[in-house]
C-alpha cells in the first residue's frame, strides 16, 4: 500500500480556537450545517456532552460566525448562506480552562471577563458587582451597536464540579452562578442569541428553571451529530489516516475500520446516530497507536470521587433502561448514578424505544476504550490494586467483581 503522508493535513489535537484552526490549515470537520439549523431554529440553547467531545470548538465556531469572520467559513457549508453584512457583538465565558478553587477566584475571573470584553467593544463599566456588570454589559452593547447581543458560555458548571467535594465553596458557587445566570433572563430582549453547554445540569443555578424557554438539545433529533464524529465524517475527513494506519497494522480496510469503530465510536444521544469521541479520533491518528486516550483527560475528578465507595456500581457493566431523568436537572449534594455517567460519557444510549407514549432509553458503555479504562479504575479503588497492574488480573477479577465476590477481589 502506498504511503499518503504527503495529504495530511494537521490534526487539531487540543486546539479549540476556530479561528486559529481555520488560520493554520488544520483539519476541520464541517459542523456548520448543523449550527446554521440551530440559530435558525430559537434563541436559546443548552447543549451536554462529556468533556472533550467538541464543545468548545463549536462554541468557539458560533462566535467567528456572529462576529462575520466571512474568511475563516470559505468552502464551508455554511458560506453561501449566512448573511456577512450582519454582525453580533459577542459576550464569550469560558470556563474550560482552569480550576477555580474559591469563590474569590470565580468572582476574580467573571469580573476580569466582563472588564475585558467590555475594553474590547470600548464600554466602560461603573456597576461595582458581577451581576450589575454583566447587565450593564448586554445594555450598553445593545445601545451602542444598535444589534442584540450574543451571549456564549462554555462549561457553565465546570466551577460547581471542580468543587463537588467541598460544600462551602460549591454552594457559594452555586449562589454567585445562580444570580449571574439570572441576568440572562431580565436582559432578554436585549438578547440575540444565548448558547450554553456544560456536562451535567445542576438545581440551585437557576438556568433551568430560570429562563424558561432555554431548550435543552442534549438528547435532540435534530442536533445528536452536532459534536463527535460520524462514521461517514471519519471516513471522509481522516481517508489519508485510516489508509496509512491499516497499512501499519497490515489490515484491510473494512478491518481497520471495525478496529476503530470498536474502541471509539458508540457514542449516542438520540440511539440512532452513533459517534466517536474526537479526543481518542484526533489521538489515535497522531501516535497511530491503539490506546486508551480520553479517560486520561476526559475524566472528570469529581466523578471518580463519587464513584469512590458506591455500592452498585455493578449497574454500570450490565446495560439498563431508563427514562427522561438521564438529562434532569439534580441536586449536587445527591448525584444519582445513572444520569451521571450518562452525561460524562460512561454510558451511552444504545438504543430508544417509545412504549405507552413515554420514552425509554437502552443504556450501555459506548465502547471498547471506555470499557476498558472503567474496569481498569474499578477493580483498582475496589481491589487497592495499582493500576499499573491490573491488567494482568482484570479478566479474571471482572467476574468477581460484579458479582460482589469481595474475597475474590483481594489480589
Amino acid at each position: 500500500m502506498i504511503s499518503m503522508e504527503n495529504d495530511l493535513q494537521k490534526l487539531p489535537i487540543d486546539i479549540q480556537s476556530f479561528e486559529d484552526l481555520r488560520t493554520n490549515d488544520y483539519l476541520y470537520v464541517d459542523k456548520t450545517r448543523d449550527i446554521l439549523k440551530l440559530i435558525n431554529s430559537g434563541k436559546l440553547y443548552f447543549l451536554s456532552r462529556p468533556r472533550r467531545f467538541g464543545k468548545s470548538l463549536l462554541v468557539s465556531t458560533l462566535e467567528n460566525l456572529f462576529l462575520g469572520k466571512k474568511e475563516l467559513f470559505k468552502d464551508l457549508y455554511v458560506y453561501d448562506k449566512w448573511n456577512w453584512e450582519e454582525t453580533y457583538p459577542v459576550i464569550r465565558i469560558d470556563f474550560s480552562g482552569g480550576i477555580l478553587r474559591s469563590t474569590d477566584d470565580l468572582k476574580y475571573y467573571l469580573i476580569d471577563t466582563l472588564e475585558e470584553i467590555a475594553e474590547l467593544y470600548n464600554i466602560n463599566l461603573k456597576h461595582e458587582t458581577i451581576d450589575g456588570k454583566f447587565r450593564e454589559l448586554i445594555k450598553k452593547l445593545y445601545d451602542r451597536h444598535g444589534k442584540k447581543v450574543v451571549v456564549l458560555i462554555d462549561e457553565y458548571d465546570k466551577p460547581i464540579l471542580d468543587n463537588i467535594s467541598y460544600l462551602d465553596v460549591r454552594d457559594n458557587m452555586n449562589k454567585i452562578l445562580h444570580d449571574f445566570y439570572q441576568i440572562l433572563k431580565s436582559q432578554d430582549d436585549n438578547l440575540r442569541f444565548v448558547f450554553l453547554t456544560g456536562v451535567s445540569k445542576f438545581v440551585g443555578t437557576s438556568i433551568f428553571s430560570g429562563l424558561n424557554n432555554l431548550r435543552d438539545i442534549t438528547l435532540s433529533n435534530d442536533f445528536s451529530t452536532i459534536c463527535g464524529y460520524t462514521q461517514d465524517e471519519l471516513e471522509h475527513y481522516f481517508k489519508s489516516y485510516i489508509l496509512n494506519l491499516s497499512q501499519k497494522f497490515n489490515f484491510s480496510l473494512d478491518e481497520i475500520l471495525t478496529a476503530i469503530k470498536e474502541w471509539y465510536n458508540g457514542y449516542s444521544w438520540d440511539g440512532k446516530n452513533f459517534l466517536y469521541n474526537p479526543q481518542s479520533t484526533l489521538s489515535l491518528f497522531s501516535e497511530m497507536e491503539f490506546n486508551n486516550y480520553w479517560f486520561k483527560t476526559g475524566t472528570p475528578t469529581f466523578l471518580l470521587e463519587l464513584l469512590n465507595g458506591r455500592s452498585d456500581l455493578n449497574k454500570i457493566f450490565s446495560g439498563f433502561r431508563a427514562g427522561s431523568e438521564i438529562s434532569d436537572s439534580f441536586d449536587p449534594e445527591n448525584i444519582p448514578l445513572v444520569p451521571l455517567m450518562f452525561q460524562t460519557g460512561y454510558l451511552t444510549i444504545h438504543r430508544k424505544k417509545i412504549s405507552d407514549l413515554r420514552v425509554n432509553y437502552i443504556l450501555n458503555i459506548p465502547n471498547t476504550e471506555v470499557k476498558d479504562s472503567l474496569t481498569k479504575y474499578l477493580l483498582n479503588i475496589s481491589a487497592d490494586y495499582p493500576l499499573n497492574q491490573v491488567n494482568d488480573l482484570r479478566d479474571r477479577m471482572r467476574k468477581n467483581f460484579l458479582n460482589r465476590d469481595s474475597e475474590s477481589l483481594n489480589p
